[in-house]
């Protein structure tokens, strides 16, 4: 594969999970958003947001987007809020196709219910939050993807074989 693959969508829809798939399946490089930013600021992103706030945040994973620009043949698991941000949107756009994963808030939650590293999602663990959330994101989402897959009860495999065929 030549081009790059950003997987975006909401919390727990699957991200990680399936840019290790796709790593696997068609050697691809994979880099994970969230951890290569805790490997670079040497702390989780949990105190990244106490100590340092979410605009801190949200330009580590601009500079991130935009440093991949010529890379070929990676997988990019995107954080949730990357799509909010349009300038984010235009440095996927510019090396690669941006997956959307979507997924119920049912299902969303039943993968994040004992989650603690999930900063939003702290002290609101529950469905109607998680629906009220991923509802405010949809547009975004919906408006940056070139490829919509549906997440819930598939597989890993028939997801990535679904990424690669559309």
């Amino acid at each position: 594969m030549r081009d790059n693959i950003f997987l975006i969508g909401f919390m727990g829809a699957g991200k990680s999970t399936i840019a290790r798939s796709l790593r696997d399946l068609y050697a691809m490089r994979l880099i994970e958003m969230d951890e290569q930013i805790e490997r670079q600021e040497g702390m989780k992103i949990s105190r990244i947001f106490k100590e340092k706030g979410e605009a801190y945040f949200r330009a580590l994973e601009t500079a991130l987007l935009e440093g991949l620009r010529c890379e070929m043949n990676t997988v990019v698991s995107c954080g949730g809020g990357v799509p909010m941000r349009q300038c984010n949107v235009d440095a996927m756009r510019q090396s690669g196709r941006i997956v959307y994963l979507s997924a119920k808030p049912e299902t969303i939650f039943a993968r994040v219910r004992h989650a603690h590293n999930r900063p939003l999602l702290e002290g609101n663990m529950n469905v109607a939050y998680i629906e009220k959330l991923l509802q405010e994101r949809l547009p975004k989402y919906l408006a940056a993807a070139d490829v919509i897959v549906e997440t819930d009860g598939r597989s890993a495999r028939e997801i990535c074989r679904d990424i690669v065929r559309q």
